[in-house]
């Protein structure tokens, strides 16, 4: 694709990065036919190549409408369309370049800029957010039954205190899922206990910086980003073997640490190493001998929704899979697995209308071959499909442990 990038955006350290993704793009229209949002609306604006043409138009210097911003706000990020461009372009990096420069030149409404402020100011803040989900709690009672299951109440806490091991590993306890679901990380440390190695955490370390980074507040995600460098950098100079996450929104952010602070020269070197040993649970799992693991023998059977950010972002299609299938839970087809639930970090809240739409179709699908149980691997999907799913929904790794003998 040729570009002709306006010269007022020059001094941007981002645009090279714009206009090298731009120009990768051979406009064949392959990503149109997985694009959830396209599928949904039909219109080219709302696929990923209508999306990047709107890009380029900003990046040339053309007008900028309010329009734009809306086809833009309603990507889901999920990055299905990388997973099947031929010519690998990296269109999430583009889009997050894209919403940035059209925040700056077009204003939001009210209505649009609280919502997204009160995101920002609580989500990423385990102390807040835990105050205002004790408040829901409070009132779960008089809550409608959906709105009851997106509240889950927390379960009483396991003993986790592992003995010391040799090898450790270091895990990110995250904002939302440190409060609604932290038996999620108190499963990963017992199944990882029975493999020999110690789980440790960095107190200081905290949200990744999804939030802000993806509500174009870039600066307040890389502060998140640094926060968590700091607090992981004495683990890592002791020994720490990589950074074990569980849920796959954060493993994506992560892992990109590198690509985001790149031009920062006092964290460029440290990010590097730290997107080096980023890892998703799954794919410590698949790298260790799971036949150390005494599993009694599961009754349940699975229906598997496998996260955007596990199988586009990461390109970790299929191995959660096989290890709840090595581990003997028999799992059931889903159809149309590639498309996203509508979750999408903030996107359930901001687009709840698409997002709706997009949550009664993957629990069509999850739910057709009447499963017991919805297995996922990150905590938006596993709070957004229990808000209508007739079937429990859990964390896979929980279905591992309570299997554990």
């Amino acid at each position: 694709m040729q570009t002709n990038i306006s010269r007022q955006f020059e001094n941007n350290h981002h645009i090279k990065d714009a206009e090298s993704i731009l120009r990768s793009c051979v406009h064949c229209g392959f990503c149109t036919a997985t694009c959830p949002t396209y599928q949904l609306l039909g219109d080219e604006l709302d696929g990923p190549r209508g999306r990047i043409y709107l890009i380029k138009q900003v990046l040339e210097g053309n007008a900028i409408s309010s329009k734009t911003q809306t086809h833009l706000d309603r990507c889901l990020t999920c990055r299905s369309c990388e997973t099947t461009c031929p010519s690998g372009v990296r269109y999430g990096r583009l889009v997050e370049i894209g919403r940035e420069i059209v925040d700056q030149q077009v204003p939001r409404s009210l209505l649009q800029l609280i919502p997204r402020a009160l995101l920002r100011k609580i989500v990423p803040y385990p102390r807040r957010f835990a105050l205002l989900y004790k408040l829901g709690l409070l009132f779960r009672p008089l809550l409608p039954a959906g709105l009851k299951r997106k509240l889950p109440v927390p379960r009483s806490p396991h003993n986790t205190t592992c003995p010391t091991k040799e090898r450790k590993i270091l895990v990110l306890q995250g904002c939302v899922q440190s409060v609604v679901t932290p038996q999620t990380n108190q499963a990963a440390a017992r199944i990882l206990e029975k493999l020999d190695i110690e789980l440790i955490t960095a107190p200081d370390a905290g949200c990744c910086g999804a939030v802000s980074h993806h509500l174009s507040a870039h600066e307040e995600g890389l502060d998140f980003m640094r926060r968590n460098i700091d607090a992981w950098w004495p683990h890592i100079e002791q020994g720490a073997e990589a950074i074990a996450i569980t849920a796959s929104g954060c493993s994506t952010v992560v892992k990109d640490y590198a690509e985001l602070l790149k031009h920062d020269p006092a964290y460029a070197d440290k990010a590097k190493k730290i997107s080096a040993l980023a890892k998703d649970i799954s794919e410590i799992l698949r790298d260790e001998n799971l036949s150390k693991l005494a599993l009694k023998e599961p009754a349940l059977k699975v229906a598997f929704h496998s996260p955007c950010t596990l199988q586009h972002g990461q390109k970790l299609n299929g191995v959660v899979e096989q290890i709840l299938t090595n581990t003997g839970f028999k799992l059931t087809d889903v159809q149309d697995a590639h498309l996203c639930c509508g979750s999408a970090g903030t996107y359930s809240i901001l687009q709840p209308k698409l997002s709706q739409q997009l949550l009664e179709n993957k629990l069509s699908a999850l739910q057709n071959k009447q499963a017991d149980i919805i297995a996922t691997a990150n905590i938006g999907c596993q709070m957004h499909l229990a808000g209508k799913a007739t079937q429990p929904v859990k964390h896979w790794l929980e279905l591992i442990d309570e299997n554990l003998v």
